[in-house]
């Protein structure tokens, strides 16, 4: 992905484009960049972060990117880091299995910028934002099915809970059940088409977001795994991360930052009370990660003023322990998928 994501509203509505990193700073502090580290950038996009772990001395940096685009466009960066940068097209909830397939291990940092890209935005024919015309895709990687198979063939049912769960959205069976109605006619095969459907269907008020927006929002997530990569990303860095390693996350919007929240608190023991077992009760296992500072870290008011997009974005970090990793967690699993719908 790219630094310069941030508000969905925003993203969503098509705003001009700013390649800036949001958090840039706080992010570098949250990690504690030393000479000689090692650091994983699990969202490349145009390489702000990349580059801000390279400016140290000495350090060598893996970036992944499930972008094609994103891996092309960082081409002539490769060449001018010398040997320093090692870019991979891969989905950052698979950041472990890429790092150890190159022969990396032990790292310093993992930095994860987690949403859409503004690259992606800007570019009407990936389908991600109806500020004009474009096909309805909405795929960061290209691959699998698009967001016009999904609105065309899941049930009222499903495509509400998308809209709800993964969008927020209040007239998700609203808008649901007019996708179904008039999809029986004609297909939904463009971006105007259906957010023009969505304003008929769930006119929203003047001055506030276009009616569209969360439900864009919920198609790209449910499109991308969003959330499930999101989780298997968290654990696949406390298994890369050496002791002392930080990882830093941040975030754009609730659902996102609950994950994170959830596995921070989890991994830290953080709510826990040993003293207070009762007898025969099974010790919960080490903490794998200590948390410290007033988090979470936002933007200041300056740079907010700068980058719109940085508006809803939110800083989580914490240091590794010496403790064993403790794998996916089913429970943060459980908040990234829909429920199960019984016909």
């Amino acid at each position: 992905m790219t630094a310069g994501r941030g508000d969905e509203a925003y993203l969503a509505a098509g705003g001009p484009a700013r390649h800036v990193p949001v958090l840039r700073d706080e992010v570098m502090a949250a990690l504690a960049l030393r000479e000689g580290g090692l650091y994983l950038d699990a969202t490349f996009g145009a390489g702000g972060y990349s580059k801000s772990l390279l400016a140290k001395p000495d350090t060598r940096v893996l970036a992944l990117d499930r972008d094609p685009a994103a891996i092309a466009g960082g081409a002539s960066f490769v060449a001018e880091a010398r040997g320093r940068l090692c870019l991979v097209k891969e989905r950052f909830g698979r950041l472990d299995q890429a790092a150890r397939q190159r022969g990396f291990f032990d790292f310093d940092g993992v930095a994860l910028d987690i949403g859409v890209s503004s690259m992606q935005i800007d570019d009407l024919a990936r389908g991600f934002s109806f500020r004009g015309d474009g096909p309805l895709d909405m795929r960061m990687d290209g691959e699998g099915a698009t967001a016009a198979d999904l609105v065309n063939t899941a049930g009222e049912t499903t495509l509400a809970n998308i809209f709800y769960l993964f969008g927020e959205e209040r007239a998700s069976r609203r808008i649901a059940h007019a996708i179904v109605t008039d999809r029986a006619t004609a297909r939904f095969t463009s971006t105007t088409m259906l957010a023009a459907m969505i304003a008929r269907v769930a006119p929203g008020k003047p001055g506030e977001l276009h009616p569209a927006t969360r439900a864009f929002q919920a198609l790209r997530i449910a499109v991308n795994d969003e959330l499930g990569e999101l989780v298997h990303a968290l654990a696949a860095a406390e298994a890369i991360l050496k002791q002392g390693g930080r990882l830093a996350v941040v975030t754009f919007h609730s659902l996102e930052d609950r994950i994170v929240k959830q596995f921070f608190a989890g991994r830290s023991g953080r709510g826990q009370t040993p003293s207070r077992r009762l007898p025969h009760e099974i010790a919960p296992p080490e903490p794998t990660f200590s948390i410290g500072g007033k988090q979470p870290v936002i933007p200041s008011r300056r740079e907010m003023s700068a980058n719109p997009r940085a508006r809803s974005a939110k800083l989580r970090y914490g240091v590794r322990t010496k403790a064993v990793p403790r794998g996916l967690d089913d429970r943060l699993m459980a908040l990234s998928k829909l429920p199960e719908v019984h016909r």
